[in-house]
């Protein structure tokens, strides 16, 4: 079989022709493609990628894997449209999801052609969904000047819709609102839509929809989620202008696919109809978004509802090495109901995949931390190539903690620092006065959080009268409520709060910095006003807080600096909280030559040498809220794909024997995920215990176990051994169990009590 391709004339080009004319036929085998390299649209092309760019002119889907170069492919095709098959570049309309791909898009294009590429419509959907509407701005029923709203734009009108229709603002979060009338847009629904199908429990969401929706109409304002909804009902109500642009583009090309949401589909098969050709390139094992309205149906639904789809697999990858492409197609290979394909690489086999077993969370943040110190000392990697991954914000927690131990650089993507974080903050205020009622930062960041009525005038007051009386906002206020200084309304909410604090101090005297965090944290009303948000904001919030209660009740054990005969429970608390601010202060001047902290779904497109997987456990990852639902438990799995794919070089798998969890706050025995056990041995090797070795039964004092910490150098350790813990005192060891670093050992103290510590604590003596 053979293929027309065409040659760029390099010395003769007739100036006056347009550029997408300038071209000499010549007709050269399929095998020959690779060979042309005075054609730079066809240089350096794979077999698979130059099969997709000079295909016939038909329906084409790309199914591209992680990392095979699927954006080179969708330009060279682009390309190859104007230079080989004499398409008006006007003809041509090619779409992506953000600003830097569609400019890098146009760089690329324009350079393969060298000509301008300004007149082309490439871009994101709502760019081209806007240009469309200033164009048509009468027929869409906007005003010449109609103005889009931003995201923060989008929260500020829906905040004054909440408190226009006397609201709670907490429980009707902004935020969360706005989201719902996205997704609602996102899926093609207007509020008369909604009226009769409408769930009670989403009743509130639907009534600021419709409030949301006239003033955007009266005011002649435009979101992004109404941008591509207008433009579609645009061409719904102008049948003459559907025609048009039908007309006009004939050739569609859009990346990313597996992305795309109903919207964007209807938008698609409108300008589309029956007679346009379509290329669409993604990769259904990376869709990951279902959770924001992304429908990995879509780029299924594509091969059975166009007409003569060509389907083509790139499976080359360039990024990774093959041992780390075996075990991510090992692990997606699950899902049943992938498109299907596998990766492969020319690149050697490289490192095999390392596995670790660790004791418990603090175990594995400090693996990590060892691990990276060790690369970047003897394997010349700098910082920035390295990421470690986590399925929850939450986890970040111990890893920032031995970071920050280890005065190790690091940055947090898509995310704030543990300590840094709104709820968090919150506690460490409540704490903070409980130890120090005087301590006036933490008065003002909670007087009023949960909501008790005290406003910024009455704040005012009270920093007036300690200004006045040289004393802390706390004996401010009491001066202000002796002295009759406040509204009668804000006399009582002051004395609430004072009363609250005083209440919280006494339950709190002489416990331990756990009780006095729970106490903090319960007892203000915190939980329960963090609890009450909605959706997912509530969910990953109380995940934070009890992180935090996980995080005192370790410190107060195996992490303070302070001298055993110093230990106080007042001494503890302090010493937490001064740590908990030198943890959230330090490295506040981050830049790139820094360790990557992110979740998995933030790491989606990008690469490093080394990857750290972590938390590969049981209900957290996968997470427990996918339980018996197949497709989230598909999208889970192609979460773990894209992590796995994300490695370069080294790829490293880790989960914890223990683990306190924001939903199990006690330290729990933990199952290692199936992704896990998903990976043929052949390609993990275990530092330390190998969890698929035969283990002798679990009995029930398993179950529970108290963390230990940092890993040294392993002491050996044999029953009845006596032996000093430097915090909890002495004892004698009374069970062993694992082996080599992982070796961890049981004690049975003074009181009777019996924990579990690693060997290599530094916290033991033997005697």
């Amino acid at each position: 079989m053979e293929f027309t391709a065409s040659l760029a004339c390099i010395i003769f080009i007739n100036p006056f022709l347009p550029f997408y004319h300038r071209k000499v036929a010549l007709t050269i085998p399929l095998s020959d493609y690779s060979a042309t390299a005075e054609n730079p649209i066809l240089c350096d092309l794979n077999q698979e990628q130059l099969k997709a760019v000079t295909a016939p002119i038909s329906n084409l889907l790309v199914l591209a894997g992680a990392g095979s170069g699927k954006t080179r492919v969708l330009v060279h095709r682009l390309a190859w449209l104007i230079d080989h098959y004499h398409v008006n570049p006007n003809e041509i309309l090619a779409m992506t999801f953000t600003n830097k791909a569609a400019g890098e898009m146009k760089r690329r294009t324009a350079k393969l052609l060298n000509v301008s590429v300004k007149s082309m419509w490439i871009g994101t959907f709502h760019s081209m969904a806007y240009r469309l509407l200033r164009q048509h701005h009468r027929e869409a029923g906007l005003p010449e000047n109609f103005e889009i709203l931003d995201a923060d734009d989008q929260i500020r009108m829906v905040r004054r819709i909440i408190r226009q229709m006397d609201l709670t603002e907490h429980t009707n979060d902004a935020r969360e609102m706005a989201q719902y009338i996205n997704r609602w847009k996102d899926d093609g629904l207007r509020p008369q839509d909604l009226e009769n199908t409408i769930h009670a429990r989403k009743r509130t969401p639907y009534q600021i929809y419709i409030k949301y929706q006239e003033n955007c109409e009266k005011h002649g304002l435009v979101d992004f989620g109404d941008l591509l909804l207008r433009s579609h009902e645009l061409w719904l109500n102008h049948k003459d202008l559907l025609e048009q642009y039908r007309s006009r583009f004939r050739h569609i090309l859009i990346d990313e696919f597996q992305d795309t949401n109903l919207i964007q589909y209807a938008w698609l098969t409108m300008v589309a109809g029956s007679q346009n050709k379509v290329m669409v390139v993604g990769d259904d094992d990376q869709s990951i978004y279902g959770w924001r309205g992304a429908q990995i149906t879509n780029i299924r639904r594509f091969a059975s509802e166009y007409p003569t789809v060509q389907t083509i697999k790139l499976e080359q990858n360039y990024r990774s090495t093959q041992t780390i492409l075996n075990a991510a197609n090992a692990v997606i290979k699950n899902n049943p109901s992938r498109l299907g394909k596998t990766l492969w690489t020319q690149a050697a086999n490289g490192e095999m995949i390392k596995g670790f077993k660790a004791a418990n969370g603090f175990d594995e943040a400090d693996f990590v931390a060892q691990t990276c110190e060790h690369l970047l000392d003897t394997k010349g990697y700098s910082p920035n190539q390295i990421a470690v991954l986590y399925r929850n914000n939450s986890q970040s927690r111990l890893i920032e903690q031995i970071f920050n131990h280890r005065a190790m650089p690091f940055i947090i993507h898509g995310g704030t620092r543990f300590y840094d974080r709104l709820e968090v903050r919150n506690a460490l205020a409540y704490m903070r006065l409980i130890q120090n009622p005087h301590a006036n930062s933490a008065f003002e960041r909670i007087v009023n959080v949960p909501p008790r009525g005290i406003g910024s005038r009455t704040l005012e007051t009270i920093r007036t009268t300690a200004t006045q009386n040289n004393t802390s906002n706390w004996e401010a206020a009491k001066l202000a409520l002796e002295n009759k200084l406040l509204p009668t309304r804000a006399d009582r909410a002051v004395k609430t709060f004072i009363s609250l604090i005083e209440k919280l101090i006494k339950q709190s005297r002489d416990k331990s910095l756990a009780d006095v965090a729970n106490i903090a944290v319960r007892q203000s009303g915190l939980y329960k006003f963090h609890e009450s948000e909605s959706g997912e904001l509530a969910r990953m919030r109380t995940e934070n807080l009890d992180e935090l209660l996980i995080a005192c009740a370790q410190f107060a054990i195996f992490d303070t600096d302070i001298e055993q005969d110093e230990v106080d429970s007042d001494t503890v608390l302090r010493d937490f909280l001064d740590r908990a601010t030198l943890d959230a202060g330090d490295y506040r001047n981050e830049d790139n030559d820094a360790i990557n902290l992110m979740t998995l779904h933030s790491a989606k497109g990008l690469e490093f040498s080394v990857v750290f997987v972590t938390g590969l456990e049981e209900d957290l990852f996968p997470h427990y809220l996918v339980k018996n639902d197949p497709d989230r438990e598909e999208e889970e799995r192609r979460l773990a794909y894209v992590g796995i794919t994300r490695a370069m070089e080294r790829l490293y798998v880790t989960f914890a024997d223990t683990r306190a969890t924001s939903f199990q706050q006690r330290e729990t025995k933990r199952t290692p995920s199936r992704y896990l056990r998903e990976i043929p041995t052949q390609y993990l090797s275990w530092v330390g215990d190998n969890p698929y070795q035969k283990e002798r039964p679990m009995t029930r004092d398993d179950m529970y176990v108290r963390s230990p910490i940092y890993l040294n150098n392993t002491a050996q350790y044999y029953g009845n051994s006596r032996i000093t813990h430097k915090k909890l005192g002495p004892g004698r060891v009374t069970n062993t169990r694992g082996e080599s670093d992982s070796k961890q050992v049981e004690i049975e103290f003074s009181d009777g009590s019996r924990k579990w510590f690693l060997a290599s604590s530094p916290f033991l003596v033997q005697e």
